[in-house]
């Protein structure tokens, strides 16, 4: 297996040779700024608490599997692709940050059933002006780091992109345009005379809808689902993730972390580039 080690800042070569020394590695390559392939390695039970320790991301990769390999990259949005949650951000326009933060926070950790809490959440948006979407949007809303790299890298293998969320068509939309995604598939709010009624307009996007939106788009790309990986941080990302060949727990959940192919844990958004030979 290639054992691929990588980290926030440069990674110091002690660790590069214990790390090596524990897989039984043949050899190290340098194969970005701060990414390290080891060659031949073998698993070892002491890799995940030696890496996590010292804020070190890793993954076991077959050596066969190149970023070519893949045909579709689907993402979940919130705390995902970008670094917040816009729902969240939004309550905070008419003070209710708080209230609306701990539903968020109950549901992706699987502790509320994802419809039902957000209904209850845009319940309590219920007379906000519209204009207080594009505020968070112009205002709050980033990228999470190594997201344009990601994406350049995807877009130079010919690898479709799709963000399949349970937020907001409102952000979904304007991030495709602005990223160039291939496919983009969110939750309605409700807008009456200019204001949110505190209403989700038609079925509501949960978890079985992200999956199957991977699902049906991987079938029209006439894609295996070993060609798939999908990238999540919440319990209503797991059926996606487990549509996919390789799943991706990004700055995640436990409940998320415990099911996925791979944590990235410390990296940006670019360690998925970083795991693939080209």
């Amino acid at each position: 297996m290639n054992f691929i080690i990588q980290g926030i800042q440069d990674i110091a070569p002690a660790h590069l040779n214990h790390l090596a020394g524990l897989t039984t590695a043949s050899r190290i390559e340098q194969t970005s700024t701060y990414s390290y392939r080891l060659y031949d390695a073998t698993p070892h039970d002491a890799v995940a608490a030696y890496c996590y320790e010292h804020q070190l991301d890793y993954g076991f990769v077959r050596p066969s599997q190149h970023l070519s390999d893949f045909g579709l990259v689907v993402m979940d949005m919130d705390s995902t692709l970008i670094s917040i949650e816009c729902i969240d951000e939004v309550a905070d326009m008419v003070h209710i940050k708080p209230q609306v933060a701990a539903i968020t926070e109950a549901a992706m950790r699987g502790e509320i059933d994802f419809s039902e809490s957000l209904r209850r959440r845009v319940a309590l948006l219920a007379g906000l002006e519209e204009s207080a979407l594009q505020r968070v949007y112009d205002e709050r809303l980033q990228l999470n780091r190594g997201a344009e790299i990601m994406l350049a890298k995807l877009k130079k293998h010919g690898i479709k992109t799709m963000l399949v969320s349970g937020g907001f068509v409102f952000f979904a939309d304007r991030l495709k345009q602005r990223l160039g995604l291939d496919y983009a598939h969110a939750n309605t709010l409700e807008i009456i005379n200019g204001k949110l009624t505190g209403k989700v307009v038609g079925h509501i996007l949960d978890a079985q809808g992200k999956a199957d939106w991977l699902v049906r788009i991987r079938d029209e790309l006439k894609l295996m689902a070993e060609q798939v990986i999908a990238l999540g941080d919440g319990a209503n990302d797991l059926k996606m993730m487990a549509q996919a060949g390789v799943s991706i727990a990004y700055h995640a959940k436990p409940v998320v972390l415990a099911q996925a192919s791979y944590a990235f844990n410390f990296v940006g958004l670019d360690g998925l580039v970083n795991l693939f030979d080209d």
